[in-house]
């Protein structure tokens, strides 16, 4: 560890260096990269400098010890001195495990979120608009921007199906442990004889691909126009503005019609579709090299039921970690930390114990 953390600091100095240069910062593609990368070894360096002045400490006191002819007084503190560096030592390298762990290349893009009605029809088509406002909000909270993409809406106000982005830095790490089966238990305002009914909603979560990872040649694609509707006639377009995309190759469907003009349609049917292809690309390379690593926080596998939200109990409980909180609605307003801190942590704690 000690090797891989001097090179790190070594490199870390270097990247400085090029930064304070005319050229580097004139050339603003390089400046760019470097920057980036200076980013995110800027935490790991100052960790490790910070381990390092404990070990000096500590070498400092125990030599004082050793010498002798030191008055109470003094010995006392150095072997306060000692322990505390002691706990410091082991704090520090504790975390600058974590901070070694291979990072997620995507954490820092945005995201795009799917979310559609599974089981319970229009209680669960209800339940996806609970799900997208608990998102947005989540989003606004820390500043970053919610685009649509399409969404399809029904009589009540639910969705059976709705796309968004959100843009920001560090979306995608924030949401990606999101991807899979969401259940709800609830009294619907339908019930007369107030039972609870259990319904589900899937959420897909795609990093933003980025042009230069897939390349799609346009005769793989067959692009169909149709006139945008929604529920009872909301938002009828009587131009021909919406777009289906569908990408012969692997029969994958995308649809948008959030917008007015056909062109802007295409061009987030194009960013959902590339989104998806990336992901189906990534999904296909972690079974084929590391199909242990799906054990890190459940699978992500979009059939598996993650997270049941009870209304009766005011409950929301993630199976993947046995996490359980009573706070049902502050949840649903956005509050999310908690468990996407809890399922960040979970998920570390597997990598490393999968690096022991």
């Amino acid at each position: 560890m000690f090797k891989r953390l001097e090179a790190t600091e070594k490199r870390y100095v270097e990247i400085n260096k090029k930064l304070c240069d005319a050229e580097v910062i004139s050339d603003q593609n390089t400046y760019k990269t470097l920057m980036k990368e200076f980013k995110n070894l800027t935490p790991v360096v100052e960790k490790y400098r910070e381990l390092k002045k404990e070990e000096k400490n500590l070498k400092e006191a125990k030599e004082m010890l050793e010498e002798g002819g030191i008055d109470k007084e003094f010995k006392e503190m150095a072997e306060m001195e000692m322990e505390s560096s002691k706990e410091k030592i082991e704090k520090f390298s504790e975390e600058l495990k974590i901070l070694l762990l291979p990072k997620d290349p995507n954490d820092d893009r945005n995201v795009i979120i799917e979310i559609r009605g599974g089981a319970g029809g229009e209680e669960a088509a209800l339940f996806s608009g609970v799900l997208f406002r608990m998102y947005n909000m989540y989003a606004q909270n820390r500043h970053w921007k919610v685009e649509i993409l399409n969404a399809n809406e029904t009589q009540l106000g639910g969705y059976k199906e709705i796309s968004f982005m959100i843009s920001g830095e560090g979306a995608y790490s924030r949401f990606k442990f999101e991807s899979g089966v969401h259940r709800v238990q609830r009294v619907p305002d339908t019930e007369a004889q107030g039972r609870v009914h259990t319904s589900t909603v899937t959420v897909a979560v795609l990093p933003e691909a980025e042009d230069v990872e897939i390349e799609i040649n346009p005769s793989d694609l067959q692009i169909d126009t149709y006139r945008a509707g929604g529920a009872g006639g909301q938002h009828v377009n009587k131009t021909e503005s919406a777009i289906r995309i569908t990408h012969l190759p692997t029969g994958l469907v995308v649809e948008c019609q959030d917008e007015r003009s056909q062109y802007k349609n295409k061009d987030k049917a194009m960013k959902v579709l590339k989104s998806r292809l990336l992901e189906a690309k990534r999904e296909e390379q972690e079974s084929a090299v590391a199909e242990e690593r799906r054990l890190q926080v459940g699978t992500g596998d979009r059939s598996e039921r993650i997270r049941t939200y009870n209304y009766p109990q005011s409950r929301v409980t993630d199976h993947r970690i046995g996490l359980t909180l009573y706070r049902l609605e502050d949840v649903l307003n956005g509050d999310l930390d908690e468990i996407i801190d809890a399922l960040i942590t979970a998920d570390r704690a597997a990598k490393l114990a999968g690096n022991e």
